[in-house]
């Protein structure tokens, strides 16, 4: 890939990448914020919000939001590894929870994709509240495409941006019975 090729290709991951967050309902729910990317990386945060506490009595975020999280920005990473922009699955995700999050603080999950061969990338990324060389939790995943013959063209990119503005206005989901 040419330098030419390259800044296509990141100028078109610029568009795509906070769909690829803000498109996922999950993603959304949980309030994650697209941050940045680059060929190989991205970054994503997650702002505090008392709806995502594990311990009332710590108000310490609860691990699967942190795990959703990092799975999220390693997704990321290992789409913008491969030359064309391909869907990816989670094929294996292995974390590592070193301290708990300090109430009130955003996350910042940092992804790099580090190998990438022609179906497979393997990713690694820290979460941390503010200062990387104390993290939160680390990620070790790997990630498989089976679309290698996907290309993703105008209308392709025009439904993608449909169903990301069908959903931006979806109310907030409530338990039954709640008001």
């Amino acid at each position: 890939m040419n330098e030419k090729e390259k800044a296509l290709r990141l100028k078109r991951l610029w568009d795509l990448a906070p769909m690829f967050v803000e498109g996922t309902p999950h993603a959304k729910f949980l309030g994650i914020k697209f941050v940045a990317i680059d060929l190989g990386r991205a970054t994503l945060s997650l702002p505090y919000s008392e709806k995502l506490v594990g311990n009332t009595d710590t108000k310490v975020l609860h691990g699967g939001v942190l795990t959703a999280l990092l799975d999220q920005a390693s997704g990321l990473a290992a789409v913008s590894s491969f030359d064309d922009t391909v869907p990816v699955a989670t094929l294996d995700l292995r974390i590592d929870y070193m301290r708990a999050a300090r109430p009130g603080k955003i996350i910042i999950a940092e992804a790099h994709a580090y190998k990438t061969t022609r179906h497979i990338a393997f990713v690694r990324a820290i979460a941390h509240d503010g200062d990387v060389d104390d993290p939160v939790a680390t990620s070790q995943a790997s990630f498989m495409t089976t679309a290698r013959g996907f290309k993703t063209n105008t209308d392709t990119l025009a439904q993608t941006l449909a169903r990301t503005e069908a959903i931006k206005d979806l109310p907030p989901t409530t338990k039954k019975g709640a008001p």
